[in-house]
């Protein structure tokens, strides 16, 4: 077994339940766990205070949507081995041009955190999900959300800025996905009929693709 070990970065607010269904198949995975964030650090300094969680050299890092923007910055700080990002963006031109009028007219500041964790008919829209377990998943996931952490992080979606892309660089991503819409997005990969919550619903297509890209790549 290779050496090389794989930090996973969760999504916003989410923990490591979204890759439950996932198989790693005996590599070094440790998921990194979210800190609490200083209010008025910017989303590089976050990364930089995270990397120190990183006690490998040249790791792979995976990030599932916010944290596929994280994984980005703190691939500008260690040097890794590879990024990997699932439902997420390389840059802030992949993210809706909605989310940049935002974060310009400050819109996301007038709206309750409250409201941001609540889980309604919207939600399961926009996450891309039907059956019932996984809309009690969301729903879990979003009332457990540290409020403080939710309103930092999204200040940090609607005004991030990045175009520095690491070399070696895979991107999953699905077709139905309404929280970053395929159609600003160039991947590696597409996962076809697949929403923002793939890693649950999609869980074995993704996992297979993830053995290959990381048994291919730790073979070299």
């Amino acid at each position: 077994m290779s050496d090389t070990h794989i930090y996973i970065l969760s999504g916003l607010g989410v923990d490591r339940r979204v890759f439950d269904k996932i198989n790693f198949g005996g590599l070094n995975v440790i998921h990194l766990e979210w800190i609490p964030p200083i209010s008025t650090e910017s989303i590089s300094c976050y990364a930089q205070r995270l990397s120190t969680k990183i006690t490998t050299k040249c790791p792979v890092l995976i990030g599932l949507s916010f944290g596929g923007m994280v994984a980005m910055e703190i691939a500008k700080i260690i040097d890794v081995k590879q990024v990997i990002l699932l439902a997420s963006a390389k840059d802030d031109n992949e993210l809706p041009k909605l989310y940049k009028l935002i974060g310009t007219l400050r819109i996301h500041k007038f709206i309750p955190a409250s409201v941001l964790k609540s889980h309604h008919i919207l939600s399961n829209y926009f996450f891309g999900i039907s059956l019932k377990e996984d809309k009690m998943m969301l729903k879990q996931i979003l009332q457990e959300t540290d409020a403080k952490f939710l309103s930092w992080a999204i200040n940090q979606i609607v005004k991030w800025k990045n175009k520095t892309i690491p070399n070696d660089l895979v991107h999953i991503h699905g077709s139905k996905d309404r929280i970053i819409p395929i159609r600003n997005v160039i991947p590696t990969f597409i996962i076809q009929r697949a929403g923002h919550f793939m890693t649950v619903t999609h869980a074995k297509e993704i996992e297979s693709l993830i053995q290959k890209i990381l048994h291919k790549d730790l073979n070299h």
